[in-house]
C-alpha cells in the first residue's frame, strides 16, 4: 500500500541526510546494469544530481533514463535501515536553472549540501551537469533481526 509522501518526508530526510552517499544503478548501453556512488541533494521528492556531462552515467541515461538510488545505514550489528529509490532522470539545462540549482545546492547545509565550484568553475562550465531526479517509488525499510524483524514503508507516484 502507498503512504503519502507526507507520511514519509520526515524519515526520508533524516536517512538520506545522514547517509547523504549513495549507489545508483542505470543499464548502460549493451542492457547491463552498471552501479557507481552518488550524491543526490532532495527537495521533497525532486532530487538534484550534479553529474559531468560526458560521464558514463549521462550516456546511459541518454538511452534510458531510469535511474535506481539505494542509501544503506548500518545502526548496530542488529539492525539496518535503507532507503530506495526508482526514479527518471533528465537533464536541467537552462542556465537559470543551473544557476539556481548551483546556488541552492552550496546553501543547503552540509553534509547533504556542497560547493559544486570544488568540482566546476561555476554553473555555466560546459562541463556541469545537473540532473533531475523524478521518483515514481520510494521505499523505506528496515531490518532488525530478533526485535521489529523487518518493516517496509512505500511512497508511489
Amino acid at each position: 500500500m502507498s503512504l503519502p509522501f507526507s507520511e514519509i518526508a520526515d524519515e526520508f530526510n533524516r536517512r538520506t541526510r545522514r547517509v547523504v552517499w549513495c549507489t545508483a544503478a542505470t543499464i548502460d548501453t549493451k542492457d547491463r546494469t552498471r552501479v557507481r556512488v552518488v550524491h543526490p541533494v532532495w527537495n521533497g521528492t525532486t532530487g538534484w544530481l550534479t553529474s559531468n556531462r560526458g560521464a558514463a552515467k549521462g550516456i546511459h541515461l541518454a538511452r534510458n533514463p531510469h535511474l535506481s538510488l539505494s542509501y544503506l545505514e548500518v545502526l548496530d550489528p542488529w539492525g539496518t535501515e535503507q532507503v530506495y529509490v526508482d526514479c527518471t532522470a533528465t537533464w536541467a539545462d537552462a542556465p537559470e536553472t543551473k544557476r539556481e540549482l548551483w546556488d541552492w545546492i552550496k546553501a543547503v547545509e552540509p553534509p547533504m549540501g556542497f560547493d559544486p565550484g570544488l568540482m566546476w568553475q561555476d554553473p555555466d562550465d560546459d562541463e556541469f551537469g545537473l540532473l533531475r531526479l523524478t521518483p515514481w517509488r520510494i521505499e523505506l525499510a528496515s531490518l532488525r533481526p530478533g526485535r521489529d524483524g523487518w518493516s517496509s514503508s512505500v511512497w508511489t507516484a
